[in-house]
């Protein structure tokens, strides 16, 4: 656990945190054990999971939600400039997919940015039902048109980005890490997940 918050550390620090402003409100949706939103700076910064133990992992300048991603009530719309999900989708059915994306857009603020790392079937079908409570297949293509569908604009998508979990080649050296982000070949080589940055689209534009 402290190896896994320390990667997130420097995930946030050298990747992720280019997204966010730090005067910004971010959501983690399905946040679990907080590894992203305890570690990326934010002036509000907010915690959504199912699960109430989430409580447990948030830091105290986190804000926890417990509840389901379709239907985050206690969110008005258009008040969050970011929101970010890792590994969720694949726990999720079709429908709580859609309505999750669906969800997120109305919480955003218009360009609010959606950063999602996501296992990419594409590159792990061999390990991808080695967890009981995966659920969906998909790939980085299926997650492009959806976010679309659902008026979303798509600034990048790395099919291949990160290894599939820290059970796979991922270096468990800190320092290595770091260097590993700086190599977009070793991306292609060991990537296994997916990430995509995408943007709320202006309502004006649908």
């Amino acid at each position: 656990m402290e190896f896994r918050q320390k990667m997130w550390g420097i995930l946030c620090h050298d990747l992720f945190q280019k997204y966010v402003p730090e005067d910004s409100t971010i959501l983690e949706v399905g946040a679990g054990y907080c590894e992203f939103i305890n570690n990326i700076h934010a002036r509000k910064k907010i915690a959504l999971d199912i699960n109430a133990d989430v409580r447990t992992y948030a830091n105290p300048d986190v804000e926890t939600i417990i509840g389901r991603s379709e239907k985050i009530d206690l969110l008005s719309s258009g008040s969050v400039n970011n929101a970010f999900a890792s590994n969720l989708f694949e726990h999720l059915s079709r429908d709580s997919t859609i309505a999750t994306i669906q969800e997120v857009n109305r919480v955003l603020t218009p360009g609010g940015k959606f950063i999602i790392l996501q296992p990419n079937i594409r590159f792990c079908a061999k390990d991808y039902w080695m967890f009981f409570d995966h659920i969906t297949p998909i790939d980085d293509r299926a997650l492009v048109e959806v976010l679309e569908i659902n008026h979303f604009d798509i600034l990048s998508n790395i099919p291949r980005f990160l290894p599939y979990s820290t059970k796979s080649v991922l270096p468990k050296s800190l320092f290595m890490i770091k260097i590993y982000l700086k190599l977009p070949l070793a991306w292609k080589i060991f990537g296994q997940q997916a990430l995509i940055i995408s943007s709320k689209k202006d309502a004006k534009k649908w």
